[in-house]
């Protein structure tokens, strides 16, 4: 781990007038250099308070003079977020305000972080391990309340913790045995095939539950692709706006108006969900309409689920049965959506086709206009994406790279069990489990590379 030698200062709230801006240091001065710029209102200057004391005063510019009331409080490291010194000076949100203060803080020594400096030196200083950091950013980019939730258990460790297991059973195991080879003197008992096996197929099927999770916690953290289908002025952008709560889309009583995916975050019955109103699925001669059915076709592929919606107020015709067809043969969870209830007792139709795929499909019956059935739509879909029971919160892998790490983790285990089931020696096998410790490692930055670590951090905002 390097330690670092100068001081980083930035802007830690979003751009933009509010009601709070907060001014962020961290580094060897960053005590110094606050109350360079800090004139509090007493006797006492600010390095002579209590360390994480709030202390009220004057923000001054670089010419010393006063250009906010504010709060002013640092710490010492080890015992910050970074490891290192810190101090925050909290202002009022005046964009102009925090320009001028973080000005004068450049003009005392201080120097503009990078995205995620912060988060980056407390994962150097080891105050977070890689997998705490992810959380952050996780933390920061939620879209959803078990999202949320998932990511400060991360931040808490949990994911760290179910690592941990699984890397000390290896250690143990590895030590165990060049104990043996070592110190053959001494009275240790050795390993039998028997017993290396059963640790072995212990740790495989830790890893293999591990694993599993990738699904689950991507959804959390990215959301799942949830494609709204259907024939033209069927009520899909109406249930967009319903769903997000405002008019987001377009609604007319013409049919093709939406010519163009859009796309929303929303949260579903626990589950955050990328929803995307396609155009209406028709064969049409205008070319920018065919565009659109085109892009509908497109995202029907890659969405993870697919809610068909059909009138229920109109008319089934063949193109709802061959869209009914077609969203069956991919494969993928869907739910069946009778939309425009409200009006169904006008219509001598009453969505036919609903009745046909109760069988290969979920069916909610609601209406956009006055809310009903929207309930029942989250159970549906709380049904098709569960909470994983056998994992807290924290515990899943929410990105590639992790889920990358854990299964070569996976892998080296496996080869080490399948070729101890082969009679090769323990001593040659045990190659297979330092790479299996080595992917572990990268999993909480233990053997991550520098360049590596500083992809990751570069997803951050400047100011974490």
């Amino acid at each position: 781990m390097s330690i670092q030698t100068d001081t980083i200062a930035a802007v830690a709230t979003p751009a933009g007038p509010g009601a709070i801006g907060i001014l962020r240091l961290s580094g060897p001065r960053a005590a110094d250099i606050a109350a360079a710029v800090f004139r509090p209102l007493g006797k006492k200057g600010l390095l002579d308070r209590p360390v994480r004391t709030l202390v009220y005063g004057d923000l001054l510019d670089r010419e010393g003079q006063v250009i906010d009331r504010v709060l002013c409080t640092y710490s010492r490291g080890p015992e910050s977020y970074t490891g290192e010194d810190t101090a925050e000076l909290h202002c009022h949100g005046s964009p102009m305000v925090l320009t001028l203060g973080l000005e004068a803080l450049f003009v005392q020594g201080a120097r503009q972080a990078g995205p995620g400096e912060f988060t980056q030196r407390a994962f150097l200083n080891g105050r977070l391990d890689l997998a705490q950091a992810e959380a952050v950013a996780d933390l920061l980019d939620a879209q959803s309340r078990e999202g949320a939730r998932h990511a400060a258990g991360q931040l808490s460790g949990a994911l760290s913790r179910r690592v941990g297991e699984i890397y000390s059973a290896l250690v143990d195991l590895m030590a165990h045995f060049h104990a043996v080879l070592d110190y053959p003197d001494e009275d240790i008992d050795p390993f039998t095939q028997e017993q290396l096996a059963r640790d072995l197929t212990r740790q495989e099927t830790a890893l293999e539950r591990l694993l599993a999770t990738y699904r689950r916690g991507r959804q959390l953290s990215r959301g799942v692709r949830c494609a709204i289908v259907g024939r033209p002025n069927a009520g899909k952008s109406s249930l967009l706006n319903a769903l997000v709560g405002y008019e987001r889309a377009i609604v007319t009583d013409i049919p093709g108006t939406t010519r163009d995916t859009v796309e929303e975050n929303v949260e579903l019955g626990g589950v955050p969900l990328r929803l995307i109103d396609t155009a209406g699925l028709r064969e049409s001669a205008d070319p920018i309409e065919q565009l659109g059915v085109e892009r509908s076709r497109a995202a029907m592929e890659e969405a993870e689920l697919i809610l068909l919606v059909v009138d229920a107020a109109a008319e089934v015709t063949a193109e709802d049965a061959e869209l009914t067809r077609a969203v069956t043969e991919a494969g993928k969870p869907w739910i069946f959506v009778a939309a425009k209830q409200d009006l169904v007792e006008r219509s001598t139709s009453v969505g036919l086709i609903g009745a046909e795929v109760r069988a290969a499909a979920r069916t909610v019956e609601l209406s956009s206009k006055t809310g009903e059935g929207l309930d029942s739509l989250a159970r549906a879909v709380a049904e098709l994406f569960p909470r994983d029971a056998g994992s807290g919160y924290g515990e899943l892998l929410t990105n590639a790279r992790q889920a990358q790490a854990a299964q070569r983790a996976l892998e080296g285990v496996r080869r080490a069990r399948e070729a101890l089931e082969l009679g090769v020696t323990p001593d040659a096998l045990l190659t297979d489990v330092e790479e299996a410790l080595s992917a572990l490692g990268e999993l909480t930055g233990q053997s991550v590379r520098e360049d590596v670590t500083a992809r990751i951090f570069q997803r951050f905002c400047v100011g974490k």
